[in-house]
């Protein structure tokens, strides 16, 4: 058995801002709230390899793996994996984009299949990984959200 999840959110804000709020990989520890920090390795051309380190677990626990983002604007998609598989055999994300009349709405895909020594399977995970996704989601879209309102109340100074 292999996991998989989906998980989408409308965003009432413009398609260049999700995108570009969303794809500030630098800033994720300012969007998500799991993660503590984020250390870019590399840059090429649309792929960016970094280290993601989480907050520390109920346990202590600190978790932190290597992934590699491969954004293409064109196309409003993005497709990540994890480099440092960790507990995964393999962890692969499509994240997809689209206008709406209600905004944009973000669509995350997530396939992946736990090693067979994980403390957990792929079930488990599978329903970890959906309740978080609504989480941080959610916590993402009234990020962007304000920012956006922000921006629409903001006074025009003259030229």
């Amino acid at each position: 058995m292999a996991g998989h999840t989906e998980n989408s959110i409308t965003v009432d804000a413009p398609l260049d801002l999700v995108w570009d709020m969303t794809n500030d990989i630098e800033n994720w520890p300012q969007l998500f709230s799991e993660y503590a920090s984020v250390e870019v390795l590399s840059r090429e051309g649309a792929a960016t390899t970094f280290r993601l380190t989480m907050h520390p677990d109920e346990n202590g626990q600190v978790w932190s793996w290597v992934s590699e983002r491969i954004t293409d604007r064109d196309a409003r998609t993005v497709r990540a994996r994890r480099v440092e598989t960790g507990p995964f055999a393999h962890m692969n994300i499509l994240w997809t984009y689209k206008e709406t009349a209600k905004g944009t709405e973000m669509h995350w895909t997530q396939d992946f299949a736990m090693k067979p020594d994980a403390p957990v399977d792929d079930a488990w995970m599978t329903d970890n990984i959906n309740r978080n996704s609504r989480t941080q989601m959610a916590l993402i879209r009234d990020r962007i959200e304000k920012v956006a309102r922000d921006r629409r109340t903001a006074p025009v100074m003259p030229g």
